[in-house]
């Protein structure tokens, strides 16, 4: 898999691109697939749960709470692995403690050793392939990066849909003992994903010079000036708040047709037309995303992503018929797609390559919170209205409001603050071409063909996007 280098992430090399990152991209997308899908998957298991240990829904509920808080909360440990040990040897262990927790969880007698095997194993395990995928993910990736995103997003939608007939299989052939083992021995394959992600080389000829700096970046496992960027603040308090309402109306909507008097079969349809739409989604919006106006106003479209979304919700909280929720899930798979795309994609483009290992594990952090009070608190309002009307208007407005404070506080805070990083580079620029001036007619040539092609390949750096007014940092 090539030579065992340091997996650090050198800022002076350059993201190739293509080459091997497609395979980079193709283990990004089966982890990403797996990470937010399978959390789902495993509810297809419940009813066997429910009547062999003699438990509620709600008990069983909790198993997909624990994946999912893992997910999540696991992200400052996850960032410190990886910053300590490299993103090979992290998700190489992380696919066997997948694979492990549910081979284990199909030999429980309870449903607390189900909660610590299938739930916290598991989803630790899940947490330590997802974050070290999107950080290679990065920094194979510049100029293609939101392609690459908007590609390995669209794995959580299509293993949603195949996990989920999968594991109904599975129940019915083997039971629920036998369905987890498989499943567990099918998880191996994010050790397969692990092993793909081959570290860059930094170039040979500037081993030498950047070596002392690279050893002083490698002490931080867990980078707590990304704080000191206004653009990850502002980013990490929209998200935090997204999230509050992001995946209530997924978890309710086939509810809400239920109660609308229709069947189960035709009201679970609703999920795979969000679904299906959701595939095609991610991929065309990280293509539009790539383009050379949009790309610097990334954080714009992210913006009215979240307000289409917001938008949505509302307005399916008006549908009174099946053919209403249809549409509904047809806007909102496409919404639901373009953040998905674009949420972690504005992330690298706010701290950049060095810093992401860290801002990631924060950012999932923040929002490991509000993911368990969010559907929570959906449910408590509508065990107190009855109404699923008003669950959706919550989740509108909350996606809504972090919409406008990420476009908001990027438009009047950031803005004019984005310059200053560059002055300093700008300063010392200038500084050289001034030596260059004073010296010999070959010495300035020499210098002055270095500060050009130093010029030249500096918005080439992996995982920097070039700052301009437009752009949010």
């Amino acid at each position: 898999m090539g030579a065992v280098v340091a997996d650090d992430g050198p800022s002076g090399v350059k993201a190739p691109d293509g080459g091997w990152g497609w395979a980079v991209l193709f283990g990004c997308f089966i982890i990403t697939g797996f990470s937010y899908a399978f959390p789902k998957a495993v509810s297809v298991f419940f009813k066997e749960l429910i009547r062999e240990f003699g438990i509620g829904y709600s008990d069983t509920a909790w198993i997909s709470s624990i994946l999912l808080a893992m997910l999540y909360g696991t992200g400052p440990l996850c960032s410190v692995c990886v910053n300590r040990f490299g993103c090979r040897p992290v998700m190489l262990v992380g696919g066997l403690f997948a694979s492990m927790g549910m081979v284990i969880a199909s030999f429980c007698t309870s449903i607390v050793q189900i909660y610590l095997t299938a739930g916290v194993i598991t989803g630790l395990g899940l947490a330590l392939n997802f974050q070290p995928s999107l950080i290679m993910l990065n920094r194979y990736f510049d100029k293609r990066r939101p392609l690459a995103n908007g590609l390995s997003a669209a794995g959580s939608p299509v293993f949603l849909c195949a996990l989920s007939p999968l594991g109904q299989i599975l129940q019915h052939e083997y039971g629920w003992r036998g369905g987890f083992l498989i499943l567990g021995g099918m998880l191996l394959n994010c050790c397969v994903c692990g092993a793909l992600m081959r570290p860059l080389e930094p170039p040979k000829k500037s081993e030498a010079t950047k070596e002392p700096a690279e050893k002083k970046v490698k002490k931080k496992l867990l980078d707590f000036s990304v704080f000191k960027d206004g653009g990850f603040v502002i980013y990490a308090l929209a998200a935090s708040i997204m999230v509050l309402g992001l995946f209530v109306p997924p978890v309710f909507v086939v509810s809400y047709a239920k109660d609308l008097g229709y069947q189960d079969t035709k009201a679970a349809f609703l999920l795979t037309i969000l679904g299906f739409i959701d595939i095609f989604a991610r991929p065309i919006c990280g293509m539009v995303a790539g383009l050379k106006w949009v790309r610097p106003r990334c954080v714009y479209l992210f913006s009215f992503a979240m307000i289409f979304n917001g938008f949505t919700d509302l307005m399916g909280s008006m549908s009174v018929d099946y053919g209403g929720l249809v549409v509904f899930c047809i806007f909102f798979g496409i919404s639901y797609g373009m953040v998905g795309a674009l949420q972690f994609e504005v992330l690298m483009a706010i701290v950049g390559t060095q810093k992401f290992s860290s801002a990631i594990g924060l950012v999932l952090l923040a929002e490991a919170m509000a993911v368990l009070i969010g559907p929570p608190s959906a449910g408590k309002l509508l065990d107190a209205t009855g109404r699923y009307m008003f669950v959706f208007i919550t989740a509108g407005i909350e996606v809504t409001t972090s919409a406008l404070v990420l476009a908001m506080g990027n438009f009047f805070c950031i803005k004019k603050k984005s310059e200053e990083p560059h002055t300093k580079e700008e300063a010392a620029e200038r500084e050289e071409l001034n030596k260059s001036e004073d010296k010999t007619p070959e010495d300035a040539k020499v210098d002055s063909i270095e500060v050009e092609q130093f010029l030249k390949d500096e918005p080439e750096k992996n995982g920097e996007v070039v700052t301009n007014p437009e752009t949010c940092v």
